[in-house]
């Protein structure tokens, strides 16, 4: 296992900046995630890092060395890509084996490397299958195996899940999870699906632009995002964005209008507004308090349809200016949801915006 650190780096197509000033460091045996929209940049830093794609200014360490220049071969780095990129022609044990063939290695030091890892991923009963014989999942644990043997210092994962169905997804999450607990190799995975980052990660890092926008624990970004865009992209089903027009301001409290007429109080605290200010005011869908009557500090809602899950339900509507809201409701039984909903919002879980998206509060 190895720490890894980028520092200050860089990546130019030209005159587009890929990737810019980004600075992370990776403690040895963590499992983090690069997570944001397509685009962003977060696998073009994974190649960075592997060697697929040169760096144009910075610094990469693995452990105490640099490796910014460093061949790929010699990174001690394995990477799993979203094919699994299996030989057709070889076997399970083929495929596993493959790169200490090329190495040099005997074959009973090949099978002493590769038939305890066939065994933690439960492919010991398909050794002798060739990749066309093997489901989407089981072909994915090859692909991982096939890495694991060489031993690598640093694990990188861009998007293998991504062309598994929904079920088997859920299923191999579980299964890196458990993988990453028993082998502790320092991990770095891509994925544009929040859901995966929030279940897999010691801390996520979240990309746009070529930029960190935030780094943290999952439930770190979900309570405390730095900003509209974070708030954002974190959590499903996503944060509600309101918009707020400051129209009084006191010691404690800022009076903010929503959509509709409806007014609310937010604890000034520190924030500094003044009247005719634009806000956003960020609402997950599960700090809203259903009530009868008119609300005091929360709006009305036309609901356009329920979604029933069992355990929990979720309202889609709009407030009176049609901006959407999602709102949760646990253990909803109504086979028939109502058509208009009124909504308290719990302030003291609830975020302020700034016009240019930066958390205010």
């Amino acid at each position: 296992m190895a720490a890894l650190a980028l520092q200050n780096v860089y990546k130019k197509y030209g005159s587009v900046e890929a990737i810019t000033d980004v600075s992370l460091e990776v403690r040895e045996g963590e499992f983090v995630v690069f997570v944001g929209p397509s685009g962003c940049g977060k696998s073009t830093l994974l190649r960075m890092i592997a060697g697929l794609e040169d760096i144009s200014s910075g610094r990469l360490m693995i452990g105490a060395e640099e490796r910014t220049h460093t061949d790929p071969a010699k990174r001690q780095i394995a990477m799993v890509f979203q094919s699994y990129a299996l030989y057709p022609h070889l076997t399970v044990r083929g495929n596993l084996g493959f790169a200490l063939r090329m190495a040099g290695e005997s074959k009973p030091a090949i099978a002493a490397k590769v038939d305890p890892i066939a065994t933690m991923l439960q492919l010991s009963g398909l050794m002798d299958r060739r990749p066309s014989q093997l489901s989407g999942g089981q072909r994915q644990r090859v692909a991982i195996g096939r890495a694991l043997v060489r031993s690598p210092k640093v694990f990188l994962f861009d998007e293998p899940l991504s062309n598994l169905d929904a079920e088997l997804r859920v299923q191999m999450r579980v299964e890196l999870a458990q993988l990453h607990k028993k082998i502790g190799v320092t991990t770095i995975y891509v994925t544009h699906d929040q859901v995966e980052a929030m279940t897999l990660a010691d801390r996520i890092v979240v990309v746009r632009n070529g930029r960190i926008e935030q780094i943290g624990a999952p439930i770190e970004l979900y309570d405390n995002p730095s900003n509209l865009f974070v708030a954002g992209f974190i959590g499903s089903p996503r944060i509600n964005e309101i918009t707020a027009t400051v129209t009084g301001v006191d010691e404690s409290d800022l009076l903010l209008e929503l959509p509709g007429g409806a007014r609310i109080s937010y604890p000034r605290l520190e924030l500094t507004a003044v009247i005719g200010d634009r806000l956003t005011l960020g609402v997950r869908p599960e700090h809203f308090i259903r009530i009868t009557g008119d609300p005091q500090n929360g709006v009305r809602v036309n609901v356009d349809y329920w979604e029933h899950l069992g355990g929990v339900s979720y309202a889609y509507g709009a407030l009176a200016n049609g901006q959407r809201i999602i709102f949760e409701e646990r253990l909803f039984r109504s086979p028939v949801g109502d058509r208009s909903l009124s909504l308290e919002i719990d302030i003291s879980k609830a975020f302020l915006f700034d016009a240019t998206g930066r958390r205010r509060r």
